[in-house]
This record gives structure tokens, sequence and C-alpha cells, in this order.
């Protein structure tokens, strides 16, 4: 009886703890929205748009030679800048509808 309740205490414990992490993944899923990508191939190069909410917040541009940069609109004005590094962050002025 006493390894029956154990186990039973096992499951629980278990159990509490998928869901605990279920509701993490969650809200991290709500706060960082996952972007729809919209790919084209213009002349040379192809051109990844990221946008959350219809709102476009950066563009990959892959040349045919392999070289990857990314151009980010930081403050949600339009004007994007070259930024380094392969994660794009979402930027906080997608996810507040700016």
């Amino acid at each position: 009886m006493s390894s029956f309740l154990a186990s039973r205490a096992a499951l629980l414990v278990a159990l509490l703890g998928s869901g605990l992490l279920l509701g993490s993944l969650t809200s991290h899923a709500q706060s960082s929205p996952e972007p729809q990508i919209t790919e084209r191939q213009e002349a040379d190069r192809t051109l990844r748009e990221f946008r959350v909410n219809d709102q476009l917040y950066a563009i990959e541009i892959r040349t045919r030679d392999g070289d990857r940069y990314h151009l980010l609109d930081r403050r949600g004005d339009g004007n994007f800048s070259r930024v380094s590094g392969d994660a794009i962050e979402v930027p906080d002025w997608v996810n507040t509808g700016r």
C-alpha cells in the first residue's frame, strides 16, 4: 500500500510540474507572438518580411552569395536600420499596437 501512495504522489508531482511548465510556455507565447513571415525573390536576393498583427517590423535580406543581414524598425516609425546577429526580437511597439 505504501508504494501505491508513493507512486500516486510522484504522479501528482509530475502532473503539477507539467501544468506549471505548460502555463509558463503559454504566457511566454502570449507575450512573444509568432511572426508571419513572407518570403519573396528580388533580382539577386531573397527578402523575408516579418510581421505581427500586420505590422512589418523586420526584413531579412539574403544575397545570392549567401550573405545575410537584417533591417529592423525599432520604434515603429518606418525607419529601418541594419542590425547584426541572427535572432530578431519583436520590438515592444509591435506588441502594444502602436
